[in-house]
């Protein structure tokens, strides 16, 4: 389970998850946007309808997406860091913060089935802990406790999507 936390100025969320694959795995379902597509949403709340991406330091990006009561919105940014698979930085302006430009930064670090972090290739029964720190929301409490929430969906859906292949159509 995703947890989020805000930290005491209301200005950074940082939120985590355990993914039982490997971080080139995750690091897939996270940057491709056909798989964005599939994973991002949950039916009777909201889902993406198109998403964009130049993947490249600089590239821009922008998903959109419709509520569950037909209100459309957006998200989109530009790509500031890519390591893979450890590392993905990139801005957040989306329609329903007011383009309130903030940062994602995603951190990815392979762990073993018993939690241990190691290093060097793969092993049977790698897994990953994902890390999110979205800052830049200024105090901003609503906008902040409202990511937080977000993301804890997010990356649940993330989760489900990687280890149980869930898409949004399956998803109950």
């Amino acid at each position: 389970m995703a947890t989020a936390t805000l930290t005491t100025d209301n200005d950074v969320v940082l939120a985590e998850i355990f993914i039982a694959a490997p971080p080139a795995r995750v690091f897939e379902a996270i940057t491709d946007p056909k798989q964005a597509s599939q994973r991002w949403g949950q039916k009777g709340m909201y889902r993406l309808t198109s998403t964009q991406a130049d993947f490249r330091v600089g590239g821009k990006y922008r998903n959109e997406g419709v509520s569950q009561d037909g209100k459309t919105f957006s998200v989109e940014g530009e790509y500031l860091e890519i390591d893979p698979p450890r590392l993905l930085v990139h801005t957040w302006l989306s329609s329903y913060s007011g383009f309130q430009k903030t940062i994602v930064r995603w951190e990815l670090e392979p762990r073993d089935v018993h939690g241990l972090q190691h290093r060097g290739p793969h092993r049977v029964g790698t897994g990953t802990v994902v890390k999110i720190r979205h800052s830049g929301f200024a105090g901003n409490l609503a906008q902040a406790k409202a990511h937080g929430e977000g993301w804890k969906r997010v990356l649940g859906w993330m989760q489900a999507f990687v280890e149980k292949a869930e898409t949004v159509e399956t998803r109950a």
